[in-house]
């Protein structure tokens, strides 16, 4: 497997995104499907696992502490805070919160590590920036954990390069994570420049555009009624409709290239810069065998041009996320 840098850490170009094990897609796996996955993701050279104490509301963190435990030195690990379930209503049933506040951080650190069954995180990402907590406060509370040994690095997720700059200014940041595929642009409005200007990693979560290409997506009535895409524009009968029109041009672009729809999807963005590293996910070990191999796929300066006229800001209906997702993130819209 291909290596790129992250902060201190080598890490696989591809490596594993593990939130659609325990969260957002349907019901979770089974725990003898989950740790299949992640062992033969670490079989295959993935060395970066990337999880967060929202996803199965704790579920996801557990799952791969315990499967990870006993390798936990070949890999890095990353996780997340700031985003979790909160009993807010008294009544048992957990609610998403986006809580910044240094105190919260550090309540969230130490669940996690206990979760992680590890002394240390790798890398711990700040989920969502709480735009009620001035972000130097939020960094200012991760980089104590750097000091204390209780994480390694820090991570923001869907920040703008503004909110970078005043993060890094804070304490040196190794990754941002947010959003990025073909059919997602933003984050080359100005915070992949910010990154790479700044030495700072780029991770790019669903980057098949949540399964779209990989052109196998089924109608979405026929979804679990719990799947998180049934709430995404892009999702929605007249945008999807209208998307389904880019898939065949896209299809053959695959067949030109000899490659599979998603290696294609994850090839693309290994080529828009080594500072870039996808995290796919998945529930099945023949889908995670396709994806690593995606780092033997080359494309022609050609392909890619093709690529980006066919699917881009322009040409997909529907913004990523609803109103209420939209204003939870700080990332600049095209």
């Amino acid at each position: 497997m291909q290596q790129r840098p992250l902060g201190p850490f080598q890490v696989s170009a591809i490596s594993l995104g593990c939130m659609n094990l325990s969260h957002a897609y349907g019901a979770p796996v089974s725990a003898e499907q989950g740790e299949r996955v992640l062992l033969t993701a670490l079989d295959a050279g993935v060395t970066l696992f990337d999880t967060a104490t929202l996803y199965g509301f704790g579920a996801n963190e557990s799952l791969v502490g315990r499967v990870m435990k006993s390798h936990r030195h070949k890999i890095t690990l990353a996780s997340k805070c700031g985003m979790q379930g909160v009993d807010v209503n008294g009544d048992g049933k957990l609610v998403r919160v986006i809580d910044g506040r240094p105190e919260t951080l550090r309540k969230t650190c130490e669940d996690s590590l206990r979760r992680l069954q590890t002394d240390v995180i790798d890398l711990y990402y700040l989920h969502r920036w709480d735009k009620t907590v001035p972000i130097e406060e939020s960094v200012g509370a991760l980089g104590e954990m750097v000091r204390k040994g209780n994480i390694r690095s820090i991570g923001l997720s869907e920040v703008s390069a503004a909110t970078l700059r005043k993060a890094q200014a804070e304490h040196p940041i190794a990754a941002v994570q947010s959003e990025y595929s073909l059919w997602t642009r933003n984050p080359e409005i100005a915070v992949l420049d910010a990154c790479k200007e700044l030495g700072v990693a780029f991770v790019a979560f669903s980057p098949v555009a949540r399964g779209f290409l990989c052109g196998q997506l089924p109608e979405v009535d026929t979804l679990d009624a719990k799947d998180i895409r049934r709430s995404m524009p892009r999702f929605a009968p007249d945008h999807y409709s209208a998307n389904l029109k880019l898939l065949p041009a896209y299809l053959q672009v695959a067949r030109d290239v000899g490659c599979t729809p998603a290696q294609l999807a994850l090839a693309w963005l290994l080529h828009q810069g080594e500072h870039i590293i996808p995290i796919p996910g998945t529930t099945s070990v023949s889908h995670l065998a396709e994806d690593v191999e995606a780092v033997n796929v080359s494309l022609s300066a050609a392909t890619t041009a093709q690529l980006d006229r066919l699917i881009n800001q322009h040409t997909v209906s529907g913004s990523r996320y609803n109103a209420q997702s939209n204003s939870e993130v700080d990332t600049e819209i095209f």
